[in-house]
């Protein structure tokens, strides 16, 4: 009763998401100030009735209900309940219903928390949002419904696959559709903006806030996949270039664009079009990402179907939003008037230099990503791209965007002296030059390669602490003078500082690891000791145990340096017999400089196995940079300035007043 009632509640939510999408409409085009409210309660009640939908689903998978063919097919008894209960968005039906719970979220959020938006505004948007949903609805009403029963329900379930039954799970899809998901609120206020023909600085200060969820959300999401790919996986890595790792970067690349852009718009009044065009290309790019991991064209653990009729349904709700807001944006761009001038020296220029290199960038993953799938659909040849093509093409892109991250801030708005910008930038460049020369000279590091990215790295640290020195009036006050300003610096600030300083740590990280990792991978017998890097590592034993739901051998090895013992590692190899298939659980143990790694592999029967050892350096400071990174976001999103309408430019007769 409870399965029919949540499916009942998925059509009342269809039901709410058409009248939220038509109503208020009309009320807008009409002047109606009751139909335009409409979209608040719509928008309310849709979110109640797909939460009551999703808590069905829930209490489906927690008590093994499975008279539910999604439940039969992806859970079981004997499974951890915290796995139940990640098991529901851990596959297709159930990962659907979050996204569109995700959508009604942010709509609910919008009616409730966006009361300084113009109601005509805010019924736009709200309304722009319930035509997604409706295309979605129907999609998993018609192709993918969590509550089919089963004529004749098993015993037991068919499990889960091993390789998401990790705490990691319960997590990472949340974080990454808050970011796929909130990011159509950017493309609901784009439209809103042509359709109503009101775009200046009220406008951006009200979209910022649900971007800089969403781009917290989903910088969160990527930085936790990276982890439980590291520590879950066993291959020592952080980073494939997967297309469906490749299909969550492209948004997360073009939404920091547009986060920068939009600062342009709310501080200026200019970059108008650019930031609309970026609000649509980033939500449009969270489709396509959710075309490929849902349509069957790829094979990948993240991938969730394999029905190609699910996935041409997908891709007309593809085509027909991206190609409806694409032409509305044709259509009405020429209407739209810049405002605000700016000199070439200026920090407009230097966001918008940042905005077409993040595009550019993101542009080169997507011809990585796709080329290969449209080769095969046109020719029948199938290649991969991988990582050299991406090292090659998309790094130094991406190197450029640090530097040129770093010099933004040296700029002033409207117009910037050259020499002053320029006597800033060098001495940034001699700090930095002198810093990365000590790690070659002092740590005895080589690799060309690698010291440039420290470089690189090192500048945007150094440019961002010069920036919050000179922020702070220093050296030309007193240090308790310095102290206050620094205190009393806006919000949005210790963002900027933050998020910048988290990127610079991270990309240290990823360059230190890329460059100076050492591995070795061998047959061993216990006792048997392997360099690796400057450490020995130290195979003692292996035992066998069992989990809730597995076998595992699990291993014992010890790792020292110079003959002092640094650490016990204990790696796994599970076996999961219901699914009948294998994990593995990394050994890590984290040093503030890096990660000492251990996987245990195949026996060899003759009491050796095979091992896999790594000292990764530098690894810990990507986590901590990511976790940074996402901290700025929600820590922008707490300035004062953010909560209050900006005063508009320019008068616009469509307008209308708060409430």
């Amino acid at each position: 009763m409870i399965t029919e009632f949540g499916h009942f509640a998925l059509w009342l939510a269809l039901a709410a998401a058409v009248v939220q999408s038509v109503v208020p409409l009309w009320g807008a085009r009409n002047g109606s100030a009751a139909g335009m409210r409409v979209a608040d309660s719509a928008a309310q009640i849709q979110f109640l009735a797909v939460g009551v939908a999703f808590a069905a689903l829930v209490r489906a998978y927690v008590v093994s209900d499975f008279s539910l063919e999604t439940v039969a097919l992806n859970s079981h008894s004997t499974k951890p309940m915290l796995y139940k209960v990640t098991g529901v968005w851990a596959n297709h039906e159930g990962s659907m219903l979050l996204w569109v719970m995700m959508l009604a979220l942010f709509g609910m959020l919008i009616s409730l928390f966006g009361r300084m938006i113009p109601v005509a505004m805010r019924a736009t948007v709200l309304a722009v949002q319930a035509i997604i949903g409706v295309g979605f609805y129907l999609f998993i009403l018609l192709t993918s419904n969590p509550f089919v029963r089963v004529a004749n329900p098993p015993l037991d379930g068919r499990g889960m696959n091993p390789l998401l039954q990790d705490p990691g799970v319960a997590f990472h899809p949340p974080l990454l559709y808050l970011g796929y998901v909130g990011f159509s609120t950017a493309f609901a206020f784009a439209l809103a903006a042509l359709i109503t023909g009101r775009v200046d600085p009220a406008w951006a200060r009200w979209m910022r806030p649900w971007v800089l969820i969403a781009w917290s959300g989903l910088t969160a999401g990527i930085a936790l996949g990276s982890w439980w790919a590291y520590y879950e996986l066993g291959w020592g890595g952080f980073w494939f270039w997967d297309p469906v790792e490749n299909a969550s970067f492209m948004p997360w690349l073009i939404g920091t664009a547009l986060l920068h852009s939009a600062i342009v718009v709310e501080k200026r009044n200019a970059l108008l079009h650019w930031t609309i065009l970026l609000a649509i290309l980033t939500f449009s790019l969270s489709l396509i990402g959710t075309f490929l991991v849902r349509s069957g064209i790829l094979s990948s653990v993240h991938a969730f179907a394999n029905d190609p009729e699910r996935g041409i349904f997908i891709l007309g709700l593809l085509c027909l939003y991206i190609g409806a807001a694409l032409t509305l944006f044709a259509w009405r761009a020429g209407d739209l008037r810049e405002g605000g001038v700016f000199a070439f020296w200026s920090r407009e220029s230097g966001l918008l230099v940042n905005n077409v290199l993040l595009s550019t960038a993101s542009g080169v993953v997507f011809v990585g990503t796709l080329y290969p799938l449209v080769l095969e659909l046109v020719t029948g040849d199938k290649i991969t791209v991988g990582a050299p093509y991406f090292n090659q093409t998309f790094l130094p892109i991406f190197g450029l965007t640090m530097l040129a991250a770093g010099i933004g801030p040296f700029l002033s708005w409207k117009r910037a002296r050259p020499a002053v910008v320029l006597r800033r930038a060098a001495l940034t460049t001699a700090i930095s030059a002198a810093l990365t020369a000590g790690l070659a000279v002092g740590v005895g590091l080589g690799e060309p390669v690698g010291l440039l990215g420290a470089f690189i790295a090192l500048w945007l640290a150094v440019a961002t602490l010069q920036d919050l020195g000179h922020r702070a009036g220093l050296p030309n006050v007193n240090a308790r003078v310095a102290v206050r300003r620094v205190f009393g610096l806006p919000r949005s600030a210790w963002g900027l500082y933050i998020g910048h300083t988290g990127l610079s740590i991270a990309a240290a990280g990823v360059v230190a690891v890329s460059v100076w990792k050492a591995e070795e991978i061998r047959t061993v017998s216990p006792g048997t000791a392997l360099d690796v890097g400057p450490y020995a590592f130290t195979l003692t034993e292996t035992r066998n145990e069992t989990g809730p739901n597995y076998q595992t051998t699990i291993a014992t090895i010890e790792v020292s340096r110079d003959g002092t013992p640094i650490a016990t590692l204990h790696p796994e190899r599970r076996w999961y017999p219901v699914e009948g298939r294998p994990t593995t659980e990394a050994g890590i143990r984290s040093l503030w400089h890096g990660d000492l790694y251990a996987v245990l592999g195949d026996p060899d029967g003759a009491g050796r196995n095979v091992v896999r050892y790594y000292y990764n350096p530098g690894v810990p400071w990507m986590w901590l940079g990511g976790v940074m990174i996402a901290l700025a976001g929600l820590i922008s999103l707490t300035d004062r300035r953010l909560r209050i309408g900006a005063p508009s430019r320019r008068r616009v007769s469509t307008a209308q007043p708060a409430e």
